[in-house]
């Protein structure tokens, strides 16, 4: 299997004072414009001889979110090194800042290699954030914040150029009873930010590598770990003609994944049907894309890599009684490449589905949906009650909204409004985009049922987005746009260049919401 980075770090809760407290590094905070520190790092200050004091009122430690200040301790304390990591200013503070907080501390124990880091939590005390969900904040900014993709470098460049570990992140806290709450909400942390990491190693490696193969045996080994049922579908024998329509240029058989949660006892009886696109390497078909910038295609099985560690990770939260509502999921997770070859569906095709509804293809680039709309009809013969699709679906969502915030859209104002609210506390950006019935229009066929799309680009996020209704039709739905968040040219906050795992972390705040 593919080697996964930053699993090494161990996410631990201890009772102790911090000011008592050994290790390599100790992580404290202020906020901006505090020059007299209070809580544990007015603690850590008295035990240092008032340094963080003088150096506050100096300003080389201003309390700027993610400014990190490394302090000696000297011996004075049991702790080598202080570091004094801003949180900003207080009336913009909140769980993503925290996040961002953690981000930069670890960044700070990697350069200076510390192999044991102790951290406050950060907000939990006059930050005013419930102690839970700070603590949970805290390790996932930390996690995220220590991701490395280290891919496939040989072994001899592994010796000469070795990467620093950090060994332990302990959260300390010397009341027993925040401890338990925090040991909590440590834990979902680690659970969620390992997931949304797994989701990026998978992103971030080649397409060479990463096959519909590859991926189904992962998906069984996500289901041996979480405990989950796992079944693999050929999609032509499944008579899924229009995700067979995409797979048939390419020598690399495609796979459906499907993933369910064991028989438990559900709070409530809705089925939600958790839908990722998995196109593990896009050259557009027929309708090529241009060389530019070609190789980052791997990505668009960044919607399936999501999904599968949602899935994962939900099972993994039930199983340590960390998430109780035992919600029923099951991911359909359809896998194939969009390649051009002798065999490989032209423009103007018009190829089946399986809802039985025909489509015209009008350009093979727009593959996604096609993919998609025979796993959302599988979804629902299975009983889905509430569907979600991740997807990167359209440059349009890139011209758009940037790499900044994703595409969401739907049939479901209560079911878009929770997962907006939970991408809130996440601070994985979302923004509601139209499903105007005048956008059905533009996928008339004169030949077809519909069209897979149009051929002038108006309004493509949103076309896609209708294509899609199609064949969910009243099932409450929401389908998530990913292509310009789902990998950065340039770091943004906790997330490094490269894979951002986008959205897994707000999905599965939704399903313990």
């Amino acid at each position: 299997m593919i080697y996964q980075a930053n699993y090494y770090m161990r996410v631990k809760v201890e009772t102790a004072s911090i000011t008592e407290f050994k290790c390599d590094l100790l992580v404290v905070n202020e906020f901006e414009g505090v020059k007299t520190p209070g809580g544990a790092t007015g603690a850590v200050d008295k035990a240092l001889g008032g340094i963080i004091s003088k150096l506050s009122r100096e300003g080389e430690i201003d309390g700027k979110l993610g400014k990190v200040t490394l302090i000696h301790t000297q011996g004075k304390i049991p702790a080598e090194r202080v570091a004094v990591v801003g949180l900003g200013k207080r009336e913009e503070f909140g769980l993503d800042e925290v996040r961002v907080a953690a981000s930069c501390a670890i960044s700070l124990a990697k350069e200076v290699k510390a192999k044991k880091v102790a951290t406050i939590v950060h907000g939990a005390g006059i930050g005013g954030l419930d102690a839970e969900e700070a603590a949970q904040a805290t390790v996932e900014g930390s996690v995220l914040g220590g991701y490395e993709f280290e891919g496939y470098v040989s072994e001899k460049s592994k010796i000469q150029n070795p990467k620093f570990k950090i060994e332990e992140l302990i959260i300390v806290e010397r009341d027993e009873k925040t401890v338990k709450v925090m040991e909590k909400g440590a834990r979902i942390g680690e659970i969620t930010a390992s997931a949304e990491n797994r989701a990026r190693d998978l992103v971030n490696a080649p397409a060479n590598k990463i096959t519909p193969t590859y991926l189904a045996d992962y998906a069984k080994e996500v289901a041996k770990e979480a405990g989950l049922k796992c079944e693999i579908l050929n999609p032509k024998e499944a008579k899924m003609e229009a995700m067979w329509a995409v797979a048939k240029g390419s020598k690399e058989e495609p796979k459906v994944v499907v993933l369910q949660t064991k028989d438990q006892k559900p709070k409530n009886k809705d089925l939600v049907a958790l839908i990722g696109k998995g196109i593990t390497f896009d050259a557009g078909g027929i309708s090529l894309k241009p060389s530019k910038k070609l190789w980052e295609m791997k990505i668009d099985m960044a919607g399936a890599a999501a999904m599968l560690e949602v899935m994962r990770a939900m099972s993994l939260l039930r199983n340590q009684k960390l998430e109780t509502r035992n919600q029923r999921l099951i991911a359909v997770i359809p896998l194939c490449e969009n390649m051009p070859d002798g065999g490989a569906t032209r423009p103007g095709d018009v190829v089946g589905s399986l809802s039985g509804k025909t489509i015209e293809i009008i350009s093979t680039d727009a593959e996604g949906r096609m993919i998609l709309a025979d796993a959302i009809t599988y979804a629902k013969r299975m009983g889905a009650t509430q569907i979600i699709d991740v997807a990167t679906l359209t440059g349009g969502c890139v011209v758009a909204l940037g790499d900044v915030a994703s595409g969401i859209m739907g049939n479901d104002e209560k079911l878009i409004n929770k997962i907006l609210e939970a991408s809130k506390k996440t601070g994985e950006k979302m923004w509601r985009l139209p499903l105007y019935k005048e956008y059905k229009e533009y996928l008339k066929s004169g030949i077809a049922d519909i069209k897979n799309c149009t051929d002038n680009g108006k309004a493509s996020p949103s076309v896609g987005g209708i294509f899609l209704q199609l064949f969910v039709e009243d099932t409450p739905w929401v389908h998530l746009d990913i292509a310009g968040t789902a990998f950065l040219d340039k770091g943004q906050g906790y997330l490094s260049e490269g894979a951002t795992g986008v959205p897994v972390r707000s999905l599965i705040e939704f399903l313990r919401s």
